[in-house]
């Protein structure tokens, strides 16, 4: 009988001042509970602790906040506002969950269920070029809308799991 060894839990707790730019190609549990200030992107899942200040524009999944952060935020799955949280900016989350006690100060766009060739470009991390190229050559779930191609969020979620797969 073999044994099927699950993938190590990648947890990251940051309670220091740091500055600059952070990206996780891979998913990570990140936890800030200091200070930082630059830019950040996620994977899996971030919590902004009670005790942190963010300054930053953050790009990930699922992100809790409990602590204070100015600048943009984009969810891709869930935005988590705690009764602690202090918002400042704009959100841009598929989802948001805002509990009683958060101050949001900004602007909030929920993110479309279905993209045009731009939104998907930058969801995807590709040129546009590149998303025209599979959608021509049918490699990606795409239809048209008079001439301009579009994407559902949900069958393009699925499409990138199916193909990590492989």
């Amino acid at each position: 009988m073999a044994l099927v060894k699950k993938p190590q839990e990648k947890i990251l707790d940051v309670d220091a001042f740091l500055q600059g730019n952070l990206s996780f190609k891979e998913p990570v549990n990140l936890k800030i509970n200091g200070r930082f200030e630059g830019n950040l992107e996620t994977k899996g899942n971030l919590t902004i602790g009670t005790s942190a200040v963010v300054n930053a524009e953050i790009i990930g999944e699922n992100i809790i906040i409990a602590g204070k952060v100015k600048g943009k935020i984009v969810a891709n799955h869930l935005l988590t506002l705690l009764p602690t949280a202090v918002v400042e900016g704009e959100i841009f989350p598929a989802r948001l969950n805002v509990a009683e006690g958060a101050i949001f100060e900004g602007s909030c766009r929920m993110l479309q269920d279905v993209f045009n060739v731009e939104e998907l470009a930058r969801y995807l991390e590709l040129d546009t070029t590149s998303i025209l190229e599979l959608a021509n050559a049918g490699k990606i779930p795409a239809f048209k809308d008079g001439e301009e191609w579009k994407f559902e969020r949900r069958a393009i979620d699925n499409w990138l799991v199916s193909n990590r797969l492989k």
